[in-house]
């Protein structure tokens, strides 16, 4: 696909998504803290979003970036999936932090639970802690890792885990000389939106700068 139809596809899957949510165009601006007039032009593939916007926007319905992205429906809710090896997609890189990630399994719009497998970089670029409904599980596949968990660090190594209720404030960093690699597991409260966990955070240095307008800040449009 061209561009101009990758922005026609985005824009229609965000449409069709506010519109099950019983959501008003002015409302999903207002928590995504975008101007109504270009969310419109989003919706009609008339303008390009952010990583960042879309990353916010995916949020709040619950929705995952490849929801936007993949030239395939899926179901409501899944029934059963194998998921092979050769068939799991390429990872997402966010360029701004250098982690990288692929849905394993789940993440259809009544899914509870999502399962990703993240690769830390080798220098970290992430340090904000995030907290959301549900609870995860982090296995270590491969590596070291350090999960921080309020106050507390937690240094994990290659057939370690960790499970914590999300709600309390959370990240990881990798901890050792290379890469490390992690099977995270996301289950989320029935009826929330898809968590927006720490390794799908945007880096705040490479946040889209903010201007004023009335008693909020709206972020920049452009991509």
């Amino acid at each position: 696909m061209d561009e101009k139809q990758v922005a026609l596809l985005i824009g229609a899957r965000i449409r069709r998504a506010r519109v099950a949510h019983s959501m008003t165009l002015s409302a999903l601006a207002r928590r995504a803290n975008l101007s109504e007039a270009f969310l419109s032009r989003v919706e009609r593939g008339e303008a390009q979003s952010s990583i960042a916007n879309l990353v916010q926007i995916c949020s709040i319905l619950g929705l995952g970036l490849q929801d936007l992205l993949s030239e395939s429906s899926r179901p409501e809710r899944t029934d059963r999936s194998v998921y092979r090896a050769a068939e799991t997609g390429q990872h997402v890189e966010l360029a701004s932090t250098g982690y990288r990630w692929h849905r394993v399994a789940g993440g259809a719009p009544r899914d509870r639970m999502e399962v990703f497998h993240l690769v830390f970089p080798r220098k970290n670029r992430m340090s904000v802690m995030v907290s959301h409904p549900g609870q995860e599980h982090c296995y270590v596949l491969s590596g070291e890792i350090v999960f921080h968990v309020g106050e507390e660090r937690h240094h994990l190594r290659a057939g370690d885990s960790i499970f914590i209720t999300s709600d309390q404030p959370h990240r990881a960093e990798n901890a050792g000389a290379d890469e490390a690699h992690v099977l995270m597991t996301v289950a989320k409260p029935e009826h929330e939106p898809a968590a927006l966990d720490w390794w799908r955070m945007p880096s705040p240095k490479t946040e889209p700068s903010r201007r004023p307008q009335g008693p909020r800040s709206t972020k920049e449009e452009a991509s």
